[in-house]
This record gives C-alpha cells, sequence and structure tokens, in this order.
C-alpha cells in the first residue's frame, strides 16, 4: 500500500520544478510520511470494502471523506454529482492546479471471498435485490487519495500551486434513469473554480508487480457500456 500512495504522491512532485536536490527531499519526505500512514490507509481501505455502496448512493462514504478532508483543513464541498466530494488545498507557493481523482462506488456483485472484512451488504439495484462489493479496487483508490491528502496537507508550505482531490461517485454508472459518474462532475464545474491545468488517476491492478506502473497515451480504461440482449425463440431443454 505504501507504494501505491507514493505513485500518487510522486505525480505532484514531479510537477513541482524546484532544483533537483529540492526535488529528492521531497521525495524522502513524502516517502517517509507514506510509511507511517500505510496502517491507516489499509484500515481504511478494509472499512470501505466491508460498507461499500453503489454509485449515486455513497453516503457513508462521501461522509468519511469529507470529515478527514475538513479535519486536515482542506477546503472541502460535498454533494457535487449527488455524493461526489472535492477538496481544494493550496499551496504556500504559485503554481499550476493539479487534480487527483479517485473513484469511490462499489458493484452489484456478492462477495464470495473469506476474509475477515468481507462484504455482507445487499441493496436494491434497477429493481433487484443484489449484493455489493468492492470488486474493482474503488475502496483503495479512495483511501490511498485520502492518505495523499494527509500527507501534502503537511507539506503545503513547499508545495507550488494548487491540489485538487476529486473523490469520483458512479463510475461504474448511475443506476437506470440517473445522470451520474465524471460527466455529471465536469457538467457541475468540477474542473473550474479554480481550473484544473493537469489531472491524475490510477488504477490498481493485481498482474502489475508493487512498486511498478503501466501506461499507454491515449485513452486507457476509459470507459463502459451497457447493452441489453432479447433472444426469441421457443423454449427448449
Amino acid at each position: 500500500m505504501r507504494k501505491k500512495i507514493l505513485v500518487l504522491l510522486f505525480f505532484i512532485i514531479s510537477l513541482q520544478l524546484p532544483a533537483q536536490t529540492d526535488i529528492e527531499k521531497l521525495k524522502e519526505k513524502a516517502a517517509a510520511a507514506a510509511g507511517k500512514i500505510e496502517s491507516k490507509c489499509i484500515a481504511w481501505r478494509r472499512d470501505f470494502h466491508q460498507n461499500p455502496e453503489l454509485g449515486n448512493r455513497e453516503t457513508r462514504t462521501a461522509k468519511i471523506i469529507a470529515a478527514h478532508l475538513k479535519k486536515l483543513g482542506i477546503e472541502t464541498t460535498e454533494g457535487i454529482a449527488k455524493t461526489g466530494v472535492v477538496g481544494i488545498l493550496k499551496g504556500g507557493k504559485p503554481g499550476p492546479c493539479i487534480a487527483l481523482r479517485a473513484d469511490i462506488d462499489a458493484l452489484p456483485v456478492a462477495e464470495r471471498v473469506d476474509i475477515p472484512y468481507a462484504s455482507k451488504q445487499k441493496t436494491t439495484y434497477n429493481g433487484q435485490e443484489v449484493g455489493v462489493m468492492h470488486a474493482c479496487g474503488h475502496d483503495t483508490h479512495t483511501a490511498m487519495l485520502m492518505s495523499v491528502a494527509e500527507i501534502l496537507s503537511g507539506m503545503k508550505s513547499e508545495l507550488k500551486g494548487t491540489i485538487k482531490f476529486i473523490f469520483q461517485p458512479a463510475e461504474e454508472g448511475p443506476p437506470e434513469g440517473e445522470e451520474g459518474g465524471a460527466s455529471l462532475m465536469v457538467k457541475e464545474g468540477v474542473m473550474e473554480n479554480p481550473k484544473v491545468d493537469a489531472i491524475f488517476g490510477l488504477h490498481i491492478e493485481s498482474d502489475i508487480d508493487v512498486g511498478r506502473i503501466e501506461y499507454k497515451s491515449g485513452a486507457f480504461m476509459a470507459s463502459s457500456d451497457w447493452f441489453h440482449i432479447v433472444v426469441k425463440g421457443k423454449g427448449s431443454h
């Protein structure tokens, strides 16, 4: 978990453009802070995993995020795109506005893994009773960004510009008949006030070795869609 936190931190540090010696000092400070917060990050992740919420319904998750950001003294806005949360941290020096984004919603999937913090949650989704599970890693993404917010808030006097923490609901898509997700956040102005100059996000992947990242230019894990198939014919056995 510590290395995952460091990836987000180094995105920010790499854009600071100070002297190379200053960059190394910031990296060392960030690495030390990541080690100290690792156990808290794991606890958050397990709590979110045990208490998952579907898109546009992430009320408990959003309250925990907002309370944490406010405790850090970060300017916090709730209720963006229904259940989204945005925090703004102003650095001690002038510079660009960099956004870090994490998704916070779970999936309508019943968990069948025997772990102490397994989800037992059930809810109604599109008219059917379903299990709810963080089957795509958003619990980890949320805990990571909360950790990064805490680390950077302790370094704000050394940071150039503004950091915007975006906690996005309904990444997996909103319920039928509702708006939600990234498109609604953008529609409601999440990329403005202050205007975002660059935005970073990441996705955990169990096939990649710890401490290693993969990337590509252009769209990457950028969208999904739903479709219905109607089969007409005579029943058979």
